[in-house]
């Protein structure tokens, strides 16, 4: 829960940067100190503060990974830049579902091989970002560190409920995934069913790194908004219908409808992303998806604690309708914007 806080309010000082340093350094730099802090939980005789230290610290720098990808995304495309990030979120959503797939098929791998491994991968990614990514051509240089660009960018209504609609994906989407386990295991426990939870959660999570892809081509036809409010639409509904397919007995049924809604809670993310990067000033494009970022990462630690606290007191089959409050608030505001 707290990773999320810090990722978001580190994102706030390193997107900023970003706009007036080139963004390839600030992505390779940040790769490589994650990198490191990642590896730092393998020293041997570690303690539970150095330990607690060098998670803090992995997850402060994995903040200047993603949101300086979507700025990098956004000065080399334009027209195109829903498809382009639609492929970057994309893969970022699989690599949310990776650990679960580890879990499934690795208890016999040592936990620092784990570790040790995808810190390589952190390294290789920063390294293959500044050999071959250079500036886009769309970058502009900003003259001074814009803390007010998001606020300024409120009196845009196309902004305005581009970042909203944002906000209420980001209600559902971290919930979704964090609490994914409990609804197999619950439904698991309640039918004496044996589910692979770990491959399932694997399979409905990265079932969403596809929707991405598809979303972004989408959304070069149809535009981001209407791929965007559709997506947020169908992930409403599942969240209102979610008791009728847990409180069911048929697994084939369910995870049918939790890959459809793994598809839809993920799929409306990087057009969001690029509809605040189309309606932001060019100057600012990086400050304003920064603080979008920061908010949005806040607000999942608020939806991850009503949904726990929820859980102590009512059964999981039910809970995860109270995720449906976000997709309702984007979608008034999305609705109600008639000039985008």
């Amino acid at each position: 829960v707290q990773f999320g806080f810090i990722s978001g309010t580190f994102v706030f000082a390193v997107l900023t940067i970003a706009d007036r340093f080139s963004p390839s350094r600030v992505f390779f730099v940040s790769s490589i100190l994650a990198a490191l802090c990642n590896m730092g939980i393998t020293i041997n005789g570690i303690d539970s503060n150095a330990l607690l230290l060098f998670r803090f610290l992995t997850g402060f720098f994995l903040a200047g990974i993603y949101p300086v990808g979507m700025k990098i995304a956004s000065d080399h495309y334009q027209k195109g830049l829903g498809k382009s990030l639609g492929f970057l979120v994309g893969a970022l959503v699989v690599g949310t579902s990776f650990p679960h797939l580890l879990k499934s098929i690795t208890t016999d791998v040592p936990w620092k091989a784990i570790v040790i491994s995808t810190s390589i991968l952190s390294f290789t990614g920063g390294l293959a970002m500044i050999v071959l990514v250079p500036d886009g051509p769309y970058r502009k240089r900003a003259q001074r560190l814009d803390v007010t660009a998001f606020l300024r960018g409120y009196s845009n209504k196309n902004f305005r409920s581009a970042s909203l609609g944002y906000f209420g994906h980001m209600w559902e989407l971290y919930a979704f995934w964090a609490f994914l386990p409990v609804m197999l295991m619950a439904f698991s426990n309640r039918t004496g069913l044996n589910l692979n939870v770990p491959l399932l959660s694997f399979a409905i999570i990265a079932s969403g790194g596809l929707a991405c892809m598809i979303s972004g081509v989408l959304s070069l036809q149809y535009g981001p908004k209407r791929v965007a409010t559709l997506a947020l639409l169908s992930s409403c509904l599942c969240c209102l219908f979610s008791p009728l397919l847990l409180l069911g007995n048929s697994a084939v049924l369910l995870i049918i409808f939790l890959l459809f809604w793994g598809m839809t809670v993920a799929a409306d993310s990087p057009l969001f992303s690029t509809m605040v990067a189309q309606n932001a000033g060019e100057e600012s494009r990086g400050s304003a998806l920064t603080i979008m970022n920061c908010i949005g990462f806040s607000i999942t630690i608020v939806s991850l604690q009503c949904t726990s606290f929820l859980l102590t007191f009512f059964n999981p089959e039910i809970v995860f309708t109270v995720l449906a409050l976000g997709p309702i608030l984007g979608l008034i505001a999305l609705i109600g914007n008639k000039s985008q």
